[in-house]
């Protein structure tokens, strides 16, 4: 899938984890000994066959850019697979924080168009879940969509669980 281009968003102060976050960005945070959070989302990546991954960090970035290091753990080195870790940029006209989804996003329009790509998967690096990937972006392609959602339906009483409301 040399196709798609994988965006992840990882700079989250996570906030509702108080003490846990207070060093690391919550994707950091370990999860089940010697996991970390994101580890979820670059398995998945990973076996779904996608080789290409921009990491957009921002909180507390340094124990998570350790963690992934080159990107081998998740086989995503060599020549045509790789990780990129996308901080916010400084400068005279971006010196901030991203100010969310689509100004990383178009912080980082001249990573996005570095590569030969058809669509781009934009996921997070704080939840813990499985997906393969691979049968969305083959929805996505089959129907031609601009945008693609995926999402999981949840009882109203348990949304604020879920970030929601």
């Amino acid at each position: 899938m040399s196709a798609t281009l994988v965006m992840l968003l990882a700079g989250g102060v996570g906030s509702r984890l108080s003490l846990l976050v207070s060093a690391r960005a919550k994707p950091a945070v370990p999860f089940g000994g010697n996991y970390r959070i994101i580890d979820f989302t670059l398995s998945n990546i990973m076996n779904s066959g996608l080789e290409r991954v921009g990491v957009l960090t921002q909180y507390k970035p340094l124990s998570l850019m350790n963690h992934i290091g080159s990107g081998r753990a998740w086989d995503l080195t060599g020549r045509t697979r790789g990780i990129t870790i996308l901080p916010p940029q400084t400068g005279k006209k971006d010196s901030d924080w991203y100010k969310g989804t689509a100004d990383a996003l178009r912080q980082n329009l001249d990573f996005l168009t570095r590569y030969d790509t058809e669509q781009i998967l934009v996921v997070s690096g704080d939840h813990i879940y499985y997906m393969d990937y691979i049968p969305m972006i083959t929805y996505h392609r089959q129907k031609m969509a601009d945008v693609t959602v995926a999402m999981r339906e949840v009882p109203w009483d348990q949304a604020i669980h879920f970030g929601i409301g």
